[in-house]
Formats: C-alpha cells, sequence, structure tokens
C-alpha cells in the first residue's frame, strides 16, 4: 500500500493579516486555501508561516516532509539563512520544492538556481493565457492546450533562471509580454517546480486548473524512493587491479 503524501505548504501569512481585502479572498490564508485543496487530494498537508519560531520549518516537520510549497512575496529578507540553508539541505536529499509566483525571489529559489531570479512586472489585473508546451509531462495531466486566468499581475521576461530542464507553461498576457511560466529543474536529489500565477489580490488559488496543477506538481516532485549517492574515498575496487 502506497503511504499518503506528505505535504508541507509554507506562506509568509503577512499580506493576509494586514489588508482585509486580502483576507476576504484567502480567509484562511493562501496557505489555507492550498493546504484545502490538497487535503482534498488524499495529501497529508501541514502548514508553516514566517512569523512561527523557526518560521515553521523545523528539523522534525521537515522530516514529516516529502514536498514543500513555498509562496513568498514581502518579506524574502526575513527569512533566516539558517532555515534557507536547513531547505537546501532536504532539497538536495530529495525533498520537493514547488516555489509560487512571487516565491522567484525567494532565497531559497535563488540559491537554488544561482541566479537573480529577476524579471519584469506590472500590476494592471490583466488576462493570463497559459499554454501547456509539454503535454505529456505529469504537470500538464487533465489540462486542456491553454487555461485563462481572468485577472493576474504581469511577468515578463527576460526571466534570469537557468534554462529549465522542462518548460511546461508559458503564459501570454493581456498587455502582450511572454512568459516562462512552469519551469521543472532537479538539484541533487530533489526536484523543483516553479509556477508562475497567483498575486495575492486575485483569488487565483481558487482556480480550479492552477490547483490542479499544484496537485499535479506535488506528485510529480515527491522523492524517489531509492538510496542515495555515496561519496569520499573507495579504497576496495569492485574488480581486481591489474598492475
Amino acid at each position: 500500500m502506497v503511504s499518503p503524501l506528505r505535504v508541507t505548504v509554507w506562506n509568509e501569512y503577512r499580506h493576509e493579516k494586514q489588508k482585509p481585502e486580502i483576507a476576504a479572498i484567502y480567509p484562511q490564508g493562501i496557505h489555507g486555501a492550498i493546504a484545502g485543496y490538497l487535503r482534498g487530494h488524499g495529501c497529508i498537508v501541514q502548514t508553516a508561516t514566517l512569523d512561527e519560531p523557526q518560521h515553521g520549518l523545523t528539523d522534525h516537520l521537515l522530516d514529516s516532509t516529502d514536498v514543500l510549497v513555498w509562496w513568498g512575496h514581502m518579506a524574502h529578507h526575513e527569512v533566516q539563512d539558517e532555515i534557507v540553508e536547513r531547505v537546501h539541505e532536504r532539497v538536495l536529499q530529495g525533498m520537493g520544492l514547488i516555489v509560487l509566483h512571487s516565491g522567484h525571489f525567494s532565497k531559497i529559489f535563488k540559491r537554488l538556481m544561482g541566479t537573480t531570479c529577476n524579471l519584469k512586472w506590472r500590476e494592471a489585473g490583466e488576462r493570463e493565457r497559459l499554454w501547456v508546451v509539454a503535454p505529456g509531462h505529469p504537470i500538464a495531466e487533465g489540462l486542456d492546450e491553454y487555461f485563462e486566468i481572468e485577472h493576474e499581475e504581469m511577468y515578463g521576461e527576460f526571466f534570469d533562471i537557468p534554462e529549465p530542464e522542462t518548460l511546461v507553461f508559458v503564459s501570454w498576457f493581456q498587455g502582450g509580454e511572454l512568459f516562462r511560466s512552469g519551469c521543472c529543474y532537479h538539484r541533487g536529489q530533489g526536484r523543483i517546480f516553479y509556477f508562475r500565477p497567483g498575486h495575492e489580490t486575485y483569488p487565483t488559488y481558487h482556480q480550479p486548473e492552477v490547483l490542479r496543477v499544484i496537485g499535479n506538481a506535488v506528485r510529480w516532485a515527491q522523492p524517489v524512493n531509492r538510496s542515495g549517492p555515496t561519496f569520499g574515498q573507495r579504497p576496495t575496487p569492485l574488480e581486481p587491479l591489474t598492475r
């Protein structure tokens, strides 16, 4: 019997506490909206937020996390470097990481990418059309050729990230810009997926297609059940040495 997938959804949880209009969209926080969907689809879900001790990302919590979902925006600089290092280690060891929207500027994503992760942006509530450009990929399962979000913040190229190993989605915006919106990577034994939509002032994380992508991505990013690599000196050869 396959064990349920263990997911932690991490969120700054600042916008929802500071702005009533955002709290009205996400009364349980952005993390609550995503966690509720994942629980309804068979995952064991915990949540953690910035203002908890150790940002909620204790060793104990990470020990019971197969995939970590990350949303941040206004307080990237407040995330402690030692916690970033802790998460980085876990990803290299095989924990999956799903980075959402403005999490592109998070310390952990920039650390894993090794670039600035900078981009262009505009907040005008314009239509976003996400095209599936890897229709055979598991993250695109159950989707049509494209889906639309009626109102979203625009992100535009150039997006300063390494070339994605697989590009699953490309966004077109009403203002004319394009953006690489669904990017897959491996780092160490861990799988990473960056997914663009999700500005806090719009109900993006209530849209079925967006939640479907996150659910698919969580399943794709789960750890592979195999022993890890070994390193260091190997004094005993596999075959006899001839001189």
